[in-house]
């Protein structure tokens, strides 16, 4: 190799070409080793609470080397997470350090404590490896042209930031690992997907995998169990954050370290407030998706793909609503800033070869379906969260990932459990394995991007009725809103200037 070609122009010429001899890991360096050559090198962007729950994975894979961490926040203890110091306490087994920060208060996170993390690590456990330190920047523009020898990103930001950051990731011929969703816009969402197709890089959803249980109901669903498919419910107890139902009107100071306009990205300016950012983002239509977006992709993207569904014909929504009183008057709010505490979505979807038009509703903030009467007459609790699939010959319940199903057929006196073959995702491996394969010119995964464009139409589409007040037909081919052409504009995204896509 000539000084000037880096790792990663051999790599990928070597896979290419078809020349690309490996040696045997167990003859280069034992069991585990993997070779420099073989390590797929990658910038982790995003340093928040989920950034740091996830971590692990990706530090004791021997097949990857985190290279560059990225995040707008320097260092500061105001994040949010979900059990006290459950953040800071995986933060000390990563180090190995049980006392890391003790005496401080607060959850911690940002990119300065991302490189302590990771060189930290590898120093302990890849020991004669010798292993650069990782560098940490603010804007991942700056990242993307600096770093030359880099295979990959993990995406870990607010879900504003997606479709901008993985679109321009993928046009530097980066692969892309990312966090749902793929973007809160449903025309950024098409940006990326054709981006993905020119550029051809290995990308992956890490939403793919968790919802295999209801891929497998569909499995015995399209054997006949309950005849024809008619109606698909899937039930959450999200938002499990605060759900804000006016915009501040204080203006705190833009804490130390916090680059506020790096964090808006491509979302117009506002003035900071802590109600936008760590994990209560998700409640904004600006800088969120909302509990489906949350949520239902795990559950349904199993469905989306096992029946054949493409963009839904048509999305309509019911949501709660707030009061205010102005002038000794009781009024209801309008609101075109945040989601409801709490909503129910109804989607249709067209026949596909051999199964007729489906609804498929989901809900939100504690509501939950009607059960059918046979479902019903056995007295049957629904969780808090779950799923429930209803055909002509009977029902299928189950947890939400499609766990612990059962059949109530009609005519059957008593429910049966729903015997499921092994999954396909359970014999493969880790959440980012087939990803890594594909980095490395393997086939796609299938938490690939492309196999998500439907789920992810109808997602961004739910929001649009959300937004609209009002059910909304959907053009898919023309992406338009064919019956209130004022809805429109909630398909794509208000940018500031330098950030349109």
């Amino acid at each position: 190799m000539t000084a000037h070609i880096s790792r990663r122009e051999f790599m990928g010429s070597a896979v290419a070409s078809g020349v690309f001899t490996i040696v045997p890991r167990h003859v280069l360096g034992g069991s585990g080793y993997v070779a420099p050559s073989e390590r797929i090198t990658l910038a982790h962007i995003g340093m928040g609470t989920q950034g740091f729950n996830e971590l692990g994975g990706l530090l004791e894979d021997p097949g990857i080397q985190i290279v560059a961490v990225c995040d707008p926040n320097t260092d500061s203890s105001d994040y949010v997470e979900w059990g006290k110091n459950s953040v800071r306490n995986r933060i000390r087994t990563y180090l190995g350090n049980s006392t890391w920060r003790e005496g401080q208060s607060g959850c911690p996170g940002g990119r300065e404590v991302g490189r302590e993390v990771v060189d930290t690590y590898y120093a302990k456990r890849r020991v004669g490896q010798n292993l650069k330190s990782c560098s940490a920047c603010a804007d991942f523009r700056e990242l993307l042209e600096n770093e030359k020898d880099l295979d990959a990103v993990k995406i870990m930001t607010p879900d504003h930031l997606h479709a901008t950051i993985s679109i321009a990731a993928m046009k530097k011929g980066k692969h892309v690992l990312m966090h749902k969703p793929i973007a809160n816009r449903l025309h950024e969402g098409r940006l990326v997907l054709e981006t993905a197709r020119e550029t051809k890089v290995a990308t992956h959803l890490l939403a793919y995998g968790s919802g295999t249980g209801n891929g497998r109901i569909v499995e015995r669903i399209k054997e006949g169990v309950i005849g024809p498919l008619r109606e698909v419910h899937n039930w959450t107890n999200r938002p499990v954050w605060p759900q804000y139902t006016e915009t501040p009107t204080d203006t705190p100071p833009i804490p130390k370290g916090f680059d506020w306009d790096l964090w808006l990205g491509p979302a117009l300016h506002r003035p900071y407030h802590p109600h936008y950012t760590h994990t209560v983002f998700r409640g904004w239509y600006d800088f969120g998706g909302g509990s489906m977006a949350d949520m239902g992709i795990y559950s349904l993207w199993p469905v989306f793909v096992g029946l054949g569904l493409e963009a839904p014909l048509s999305a309509q929504a019911w949501a709660t609503h707030t009061c205010t009183i102005s002038d000794n008057v009781s009024r209801t709010v309008k609101n075109d800033f945040s989601y409801p505490t709490a909503c129910n979505l109804r989607f249709q979807f067209a026949p596909r070869s051999g199964m007729p038009a489906l609804d498929l509703f989901w809900y939100d903030g504690g509501m939950k379906p009607r059960l059918p009467r046979e479902v019903e007459a056995h007295g049957t609790e629904m969780d808090r969260e779950g799923i429930l699939f209803v055909g002509d010959q009977g029902s299928i319940m189950a947890g939400f990932n499609g766990q612990e199903p059962r059949l109530f057929a009609k005519g059957l006196s008593q429910p049966l459990e729903l015997d499921l073959a092994t999954s396909e995702t359970t014999r493969r491996g880790g959440r980012h394995s087939p990803w890594l394969d594909a980095c490395r010119g393997g086939e796609p995964s299938p938490g690939s991007f492309l196999n998500a464009a439907a789920i992810t139409d109808a997602v961004n589409l739910g929001t649009v009725a959300l937004r609209a007040g009002q059910k909304v037909l959907f053009d898919s081919e023309a992406m338009k809103i064919t019956n209130a052409p004022e809805a429109d504009k909630y398909l794509r995204r208000q940018y500031r200037e330098g950030w349109a896509l």
